[in-house]
């Protein structure tokens, strides 16, 4: 069975498949396309596959065990997320109206998953695409000085978990034990501690930029826009800030020098995904396969019934992606004579 090629301006590379009679003749034509997949995930970053019959959880998770036969648990978890097991998840509970902005996920673990595979069980009466950006361009779409200040400095992250806002620690972590987690955080690099409400607060230093390890690729990888306070809706961001202060928003990051990351500089950073973005309506069956280094992926908001699945794979560690920052527990403290002057 043969298959066609679709690339074409502002959409994923598409990959049509040749119409399989049932599951198992799309499984084997599955396996006969790997090599052609993985050529296309190289060069593009994320490809679409379309025409292969993915209409429930359990096909789909046949599916994802021949793209993807080695999983990658969903560790320090970020948003509400409903498991259909087999290491099957909905690819977010978050209102539809609410965008999620373009992040790698896991970006801030030193263990993430090197492959992710959406599947549609039923597409949105409108909206709902999950677009994906190459991370590749967006790092030459960014101007070299905030290129130049990641690779030197890379980015913080600082979370709070607590029972009204986010996810609590007990849902994030899989655990009711504090001493797990303060276990878990020690062996991960992350700084922890508890405040008066039994909230955990935690903060962590990550490279943003890395090497794909196959391709040897430069490419932007993080959170840092995502999870900005900058990126929340304005009247949120100033009410979230007097009540908690900066430091206990439920998710705030930085530049790893410490200092603030302005307004604009998101705007230069949101732009550079923006010019690097493409997006395909999802019907039925669709399938998505990214790359999680090369591209970064997102979710528009949407009007009707969304039921999209993901699974997470083929697990890479950071430290085999020639990270230019070193992960810490915090951000260095800078030398007295390195700190810089305003006087």
């Amino acid at each position: 069975m043969t298959a066609r090629w679709i690339v074409e301006r502002g959409a994923p590379a598409t990959l049509v498949a040749p119409h399989p009679a049932g599951v198992e003749e799309a499984l084997a034509w599955l396996e006969s396309a790997h090599t052609e997949l993985r050529a296309g995930l190289w060069a593009h970053g994320a490809v679409y596959v379309r025409g292969l019959p993915v209409h429930s959880v359990e096909t789909f998770a046949r599916v994802r065990d021949v793209l993807i036969p080695q999983r990658t648990p969903y560790r320090e978890k970020a948003t509400p997320r409903s498991d259909f097991g087999g290491d099957v998840y909905s690819s977010t509970d978050l209102p539809a109206a609410q965008p999620i902005r373009m992040h790698n996920e896991n970006s801030y673990t030193l263990t993430f998953p090197g492959l992710l595979l959406f599947g549609c069980l039923t597409a949105p009466e409108q909206g709902g695409a999950t677009p994906v950006a190459d991370c590749r361009s967006v790092l030459r779409n960014l101007p070299p000085h905030l290129v130049e200040r990641m690779r030197a400095h890379g980015w913080l992250l600082r979370r709070t978990y607590s029972d009204h806002l986010s996810l609590d620690w007990r849902s994030a972590f899989a655990t009711d034990s504090p001493a797990e987690v303060e276990r878990y955080c020690a062996e991960n690099l992350i700084s922890c501690s508890w405040d008066e409400d039994g909230n955990l607060r935690t903060r962590q230093l990550r490279p943003g930029t890395v090497h794909h390890p196959e391709t040897s690729e430069e490419v932007w990888f993080n959170h840092l826009a995502f999870w900005n306070e900058w990126s929340l809706d304005e009247e949120v961001r100033e009410t979230l800030v007097d009540e908690l202060g900066h430091d206990g928003l439920p998710f705030n990051t930085g530049f790893g020098d410490g200092l603030p990351f302005t307004r604009e500089e998101l705007d230069t950073v949101n732009a550079a995904y923006e010019a690097a973005t493409v997006r395909r309506a999802w019907e039925p069956g669709d399938l998505l396969l990214v790359d999680n280094i090369l591209s970064a992926h997102g979710r528009d908001p949407f009007h009707g019934d969304r039921r999209i699945v993901v699974a997470m794979g083929a697990p890479v560690a950071l430290a085999d992606c020639r990270p230019t920052v070193q992960p810490a527990a915090d951000t260095p403290r800078p030398a007295p004579e390195a700190v810089p002057s305003h006087g």
